[in-house]
């Protein structure tokens, strides 16, 4: 089995990379420091680039943590519960993550839950009303639906 050498990149070069990197779309540190490792860059080289990124507002995690959850909830539809794992998973601190979560109004998540039932309730093909519930809880709170306003909204869908 033959080992590929690494190619050594220079600090400059790599700034200019993660530059490009996150410009192209917001990233999280976790994502930019394990890009960092994957092109060879270590120590306080690594440090310093995260560093300078930070500094030239290349990357936020606040603005990070927002967009992503705005885009995940309004996109994919996923639920509170499912967002913060998701963001927990990419290390956001607890400030960030309130911060993000601050940005669903509750309006909105409830219109969205209620769509998500609707649309889920029209293509249900189960009669018997106890296992349509069932069927449909199951749904919304595999997206990520806190399980007391999933069964209320059930309860409201089918009286």
């Amino acid at each position: 089995m033959e080992f590929k050498q690494k190619k050594y990149i220079s600090y400059d070069a790599a700034l200019d990379r993660m530059q490009k990197y996150c410009a192209y779309q917001d990233r999280c540190h976790k994502e930019v420091r394990s890009k960092l490792f994957e092109i060879g860059m270590y120590g306080d080289d690594l440090e310093n680039i995260i560093v300078k990124l930070i500094e030239e507002k290349f990357l936020d995690e606040q603005r990070f943590a927002t967009a992503y959850a705005g885009g995940k909830f309004r996109l994919k539809k996923w639920g509170r519960i499912r967002i913060q794992r998701e963001l927990k998973m990419r290390q956001i601190s607890a400030y960030c993550l309130k911060k993000a979560m601050d940005e669903i109004t509750d309006e909105d998540y409830m219109e969205t839950l209620d769509a998500l039932l609707e649309k889920k309730n029209r293509v249900l093909r189960e009669n018997n009303i106890w296992k349509r519930r069932k069927k449909l809880a199951d749904y919304v709170i595999s997206k990520g639906y806190e399980s007391y306003l999933v069964w209320e909204a059930v309860k409201r869908l089918l009286k």
